[in-house]
């Protein structure tokens, strides 16, 4: 069995003659997850009130419409949870009340991303005394840095992280896309795997074959049309932002991948296609894909809608139009 120990990015493997034994209860007190990560992981969107208050109870309604619908993990502070606009003490709330709410269900990851080396460290630290299981980093985003300059920042930031640590490839909103040579020194490092955003098949597909002898390595899309493909080649599977509102649609996906049926999949790729014609494209704007599932989110009653500076929640027609496609989504999915 191989489990991932707490305040490491390193793997353990041992082997028990007896499941009562002593040394495997002192072993089993201080895992947090078996490794490799898979499944579905929604990347949780923030659910505010204003930019300033966290929508506690939409929060909680939140995490239990993800876990009822059978999702594998959570990741929190991401892209989609919009973590760059937060504070640091609204994002230090989200993650406790997160990982209270959880209550060690399923594992929880925390997005560190962050201008500041030790501005990451620190939330990486909350997030451990918080119960945090790992945290997922992407290059900083703002300064351009080489490939070099990223390994030495791993270098530098992979021993000294509490938690197992994600990789997070996200070359649209950090300037920089991973090579594989450097993901490979992250995994030698102690990473546990990588999401990759970068909506770059053949670099995903390099990336399966690149670590097929390293099956605890996590190689997990960020594009949701991906999950076939990425379970088929080898992969894990997907932080898909559209988990956040249909959670047992894309776990049905996921197992549609793994069960190898075609029929299914189809059929499956055909609705997440319409997704993304309407919910994730009400409007032309760049941030219509996240205005849109917190739009959704509060049309279902689970959740708030508000969207923090700089951008704004959907109004008017766009919001009748996100309204009409719940509704015919009822009978679909």
């Amino acid at each position: 069995m191989l489990f991932c120990r707490k305040g490491t990015g390193f793997f353990n493997q041992l082997t028990f003659t007896g499941l009562e034994s002593d040394s495997f209860k002192t072993y089993l007190s201080d895992i947090i997850m078996e490794l490799p990560l898979r499944g579905i992981i929604p990347p949780v969107i923030t659910p505010l009130l204003d930019d300033n208050t966290l929508d506690v109870k939409g929060l909680e309604k939140l995490v239990e419409h993800l876990i009822s619908g059978g999702v594998h993990g959570l990741f929190i502070l991401g892209t989609t949870g919009e973590a760059p606009s937060l504070s640091y003490d609204l994002r230090k709330e989200f993650i406790k009340r997160t990982c209270e709410l959880t209550n060690h269900r399923i594992p929880v990851m925390v997005g560190i991303t962050d201008t500041s080396f030790e501005a990451s460290l620190e939330i990486a630290e909350f997030s451990k005394q918080a119960g945090a299981d790992a945290v997922v980093v992407a290059p900083p985003y703002y300064m351009p840095i080489s490939q070099s300059e990223l390994v030495n920042y791993l270098k530098n930031l992979i021993p000294k992280s509490p938690l197992p640590l994600l990789l997070y490839n996200m070359p649209s909103h950090t300037k920089l896309h991973m090579k594989i040579e450097t993901v490979k020194i992250g995994q030698q490092l102690g990473a546990i795997g990588i999401k990759d955003s970068s909506g770059d098949m053949f670099y995903q597909t390099n990336l399966i074959e690149a670590f097929k002898d390293t099956p605890e390595f996590s190689i997990i899309t960020g594009t949701e049309l991906f999950i076939p493909e990425t379970i088929l080649q080898g992969g894990h599977g997907a932080i898909a932002g559209g988990a956040n509102i249909y959670p047992r649609f894309f776990v049905d996906f996921y197992e549609a991948s793994l069960a190898r049926d075609f029929e299914k999949i189809d059929a499956l790729r055909k609705i997440n296609i319409r997704l993304y014609d309407t919910i994730y494209s009400v409007t032309n704007n760049s941030s219509k894909y996240i205005r849109g599932l917190k739009c959704v989110l509060k049309t279902m009653g689970i959740c708030n809608d508000y969207a923090a500076m700089p951008l704004s929640k959907y109004e008017g027609e766009e919001r009748r139009k996100i309204e009409q496609y719940v509704a015919e989504f009822k009978g679909i999915i």
